[in-house]
């Protein structure tokens, strides 16, 4: 079984913009965060599935512990995409008028 197939996660590319023209006013990046979040929730299926699927015999460990990695690192992703809102976010605050 290929590495592939263990867990449903696929990461797309995300295509930037060459120049700083205005993001159309649907999606963008709320749509982008939201594909960011969908991934970590199917990262973190992914995981549970193979780790189901290692306890009842029919998985492999090593599979279940690359599916685990890949749950784990997506998560690690959002928590940094979060914590740079944040910090954006509280910058843009603290500015004076």
């Amino acid at each position: 079984m290929a590495i592939d197939a263990v867990s449903p996660l696929r990461l797309q590319p995300v295509a930037l913009p060459s120049a700083p023209a205005a993001a159309p006013a649907t999606g963008g990046f709320a749509a982008t965060l939201g594909n960011l979040i969908s991934s970590t929730d199917a990262a973190a299926a992914g995981a549970n599935t193979a780790i189901t699927g290692m306890l009842q015999g029919t998985g492999d460990v090593h599979e279940a512990m690359i599916a685990m990695q890949k749950a784990e690192m997506t998560l690690q992703l959002t928590v940094q995409v979060r914590n740079k809102l944040v910090q954006a976010y509280q910058d843009v605050m603290r500015m004076t008028i």
